[in-house]
């Protein structure tokens, strides 16, 4: 389906905005789907293939309520037989996110005081995210949404279209989850079709990890959705190490670069993952060299089993002033924390 059928000169909002979500027709399994199912998901297997020993697997948590979910591709890109490398680090499920760290919270960003219809949030004036789903390509283990109260019983967003539709305050949406690249191109297309006749509004951004771990998922029915679209598109990606790119995830995304959509980055300042200078400069210039500008670098949204990622502020104003003397303005992030209640992003440095 494809968002160029609709125009965004509608006179006014009316029913006629609301998608009929049941008319949506899946289509044939596409690839990225097959590729999904090979995620790992039992820590078992994984540990075997990374060939961890009985020492080192004695540091993985067992059972968790947020499970492992990890990318084949990624985890091809882990040094075997150590807990220590930066992508693992980042997905693996351990016993340090049992300890109770004070300050550290279920919602730390206090995501349920802003929620305006079950999948609608507005923190930010003239902007909205919609939580779309909240199936992932892989499981963060610092996720901050991790035990956000989804409404996993349909994937419908009539209500929250309709709320979009009647306030003219809002020029931007945000889909959000969860990963929306999660849904499928007819999902997705409708969604967008729904959005493109609301006449206020202007930007549309999507914020997954999806072609970090899946890039099959950018496919030929995604990069459609683009083609004529009437609003400024951007996709925010996630990535925190140069390791986790690759050559193929680039090239899918400068096929999306060619449609038109505006690729940022943001990262999560994370212990034993980026936080020496060296390390966060080679991941700016690797992606400012392909077309892609550091966004945000996050501190730590404080969630409940994360503690032992935490970076202190005064290392991470220290990291970004080092590399802010080598690289060029627009390839430094800005270094940023959610506080909430605020009108924006909190800036750091």
């Amino acid at each position: 389906m494809n968002l160029c059928l609709i125009s965004n000169t509608s006179s006014s909002p009316s029913n006629s905005l609301i998608a009929d979500w049941r008319k949506l027709t899946p289509s044939q399994p596409a690839v990225w789907r097959s590729i999904l199912r090979k995620n790992f998901t039992d820590w078992k297997k994984l540990a075997t293939y990374l060939e961890l020993d009985e020492i080192q697997q004695l540091a993985i948590l067992p059972k968790s309520a947020f499970p492992l979910n990890l990318p084949m591709r990624l985890a091809q890109k882990i040094e075997k037989g150590t807990l220590n490398d930066p992508i693992l680090r980042q997905f693996l499920p351990t016993i340090q996110e049992t300890e109770l760290t004070p300050d550290f919270v279920t919602d730390p960003v206090d995501d349920q005081a802003f929620r305006r219809e079950t999948k609608l949030l507005h923190k930010y004036e003239g902007r909205v995210l919609l939580v779309c789903t909240s199936a992932c390509a892989m499981h963060c283990r610092y996720c901050f949404r991790q035990n956000f109260d989804y409404d996993v019983s349909n994937k419908v967003f009539e209500k929250e279209i309709a709320l979009i539709a009647e306030d003219r305050s809002i020029h931007e949406v945000i889909l959000s989850g969860g990963d929306p690249l999660s849904l499928s191109n007819e999902t997705l297309g409708t969604l967008f079709d729904a959005l493109a006749q609301i006449p206020h509004l202007k930007r549309l951004r999507i914020h997954t990890r999806f072609p970090i771990g899946i890039p099959e998922r950018i496919d030929a029915g995604f990069l459609a959705l683009f083609e004529k679209s009437p609003l400024q598109c951007f996709l925010v990606i996630h990535v925190n190490h140069v390791n986790e790119l690759d050559d193929e995830i680039l090239a899918h995304l400068k096929a999306l670069q060619k449609k038109g959509v505006v690729i940022l980055n943001q990262s999560v300042l994370l212990k034993g993952v980026n936080d020496e200078g060296k390390t966060l400069k080679t991941l700016c210039e690797k992606l400012v060299d392909n077309g892609i500008l550091p966004y945000y670098l996050h501190q730590l949204d404080k969630v409940q089993g994360a503690g032992h990622f935490e970076v202190l502020e005064e290392q991470g104003t220290f990291l970004i002033a080092e590399i802010a003397k080598t690289l060029p303005g627009y390839a430094v992030p800005k270094y940023v924390r959610e506080i909430p209640g605020k009108e924006s992003k909190t800036a750091i440095f």
